[in-house]
């Protein structure tokens, strides 16, 4: 519990975003150790001002942190903070990640297959059909749909996923017992029963514009491919779009016709060359290597005859990631007990076998 009360005190200092929140435990080395460090060392932190070392040592910064402790424990919401084994591995490789996630439901943030839906909130018919469509096609590859809970594509995106049980995700722009919109709360309860709600705002947060900016950072850097469904020329949408972009997620857009005003930031995507076209959950699939269980099955099979003409160093470093589906380069390198020089080596030989695929920021998955 006292752990708990540090990592959420650390979410309560103003002035302090995710990113230097990140760097003042990097310089402190621990969440506690901010809180008991000396003050002049405080100032000397790139960033940090008197405003900032003030609410680190005042007593009212931890009176709001032990209110939400009580508030989180009393109402069973899960938190996951950044340096935990269960904060979702996608967003540690970006920078401005939230450092602390409140959550509800049975989530699982490391779905092997996690795809973000967004759009405009006055969709057409004919852009609800798309989404529907899509998502019950996406069912086939096992995946989990992230959304923001939104009026419109989003909430057409979850409902979707709870029609054809779906895990899905919704990410708030408010403390965990304000749902936003009230209409939507059926269905945010509906969610924690295959998914849930999550958000990186105290539970007490109240919906503020800049708060939807700021929640499309999560939705972005959450999946493994941003799909925006129907967007006007600006929008909630494109952000989470450009997001995704500098995350390096892969970013899918379907296209409209070019007198709809509804289709114009989709058709600004594509031309742009910020988003890949697309007409079904097929071309998803395709532009992300996706294969359906049976086919993964029958690939299972080729991998392990595949395994018997392994080397005896190429064994040895497959046998790194154990029941871990990704590994840093480091970490294999440590594993393996073989020189980073080495593991490098090995793990393009055995990328070339179809064994593993490397990800941004020197990261590889078994395939």
């Amino acid at each position: 519990m006292e752990n708990l009360l540090y990592k959420i005190a650390l979410t309560l200092l103003p002035g302090v975003g995710d990113v230097n929140a990140k760097k003042l435990v990097a310089h402190c080395g621990g969440v506690e150790a901010i809180f008991h460090e000396k003050r002049s060392n405080l100032l000397l932190i790139e960033g940090m001002g008197e405003k900032t070392v003030n609410a680190i040592k005042s007593a009212d910064v931890m009176k709001e942190a032990e209110e939400e402790v009580r508030f989180v424990e009393e109402n069973q919401i899960q938190v996951d903070f950044y340096l935990d084994k269960s904060y979702p591995r996608r967003l540690l490789h970006c920078n401005d990640g939230p450092i602390l996630l409140y959550s509800k439901g049975e989530i699982n943030w490391n779905a092997e297959k996690v795809i973000s839906i967004v759009g405009t909130r006055m969709p057409t018919r004919n852009g609800q059909y798309i989404c529907e469509k899509l998502v019950a096609d996406l069912k086939a590859f096992n995946v989990t749909i992230v959304s923001g809970l939104a009026y419109g594509i989003d909430i057409t995106a979850h409902k979707a996923a709870l029609k054809h049980r779906i895990p899905t995700i919704g990410i708030m722009a408010s403390g965990i017992q304000n749902v936003y919109p009230r209409t939507h709360v059926k269905t945010a309860e509906q969610m924690q029963e295959n998914g849930g709600i999550a958000t990186d705002y105290r539970s007490d947060s109240a919906v503020l514009p800049i708060n939807f900016a700021e929640r499309n950072r999560i939705v972005a850097g959450l999946a493994d491919a941003v799909v925006v469904v129907e967007s006007a020329k600006k929008g909630g949408s494109l952000i989470t779009a450009d997001l995704a972009n500098g995350y390096n997620r892969d970013v899918f857009a379907v296209p409209g016709r070019i007198d709809d005003s509804q289709s114009m930031g989709c058709n600004k995507l594509i031309k742009s060359h910020k988003a890949a076209l697309i007409e079904s959950a097929q071309d998803i699939a395709y532009v992300l290597s996706w294969e359906k269980p049976s086919q993964q099955k029958a690939k299972a099979n080729i991998q392990k005859q595949l395994f018997i003409e392994l080397s005896d160093d190429e064994r040895k470093l497959l046998s790194a990631f154990a029941d871990e589906k990704q590994l840093a380069i480091d970490e294999i390198s440590v594993k393996s007990g073989f020189p980073i020089s080495k593991t490098s080596s090995l793990l393009l030989q055995i990328e070339f076998m179809g064994l593993v695929r490397s990800l941004p920021g020197k990261v590889y998955e078994i395939v």
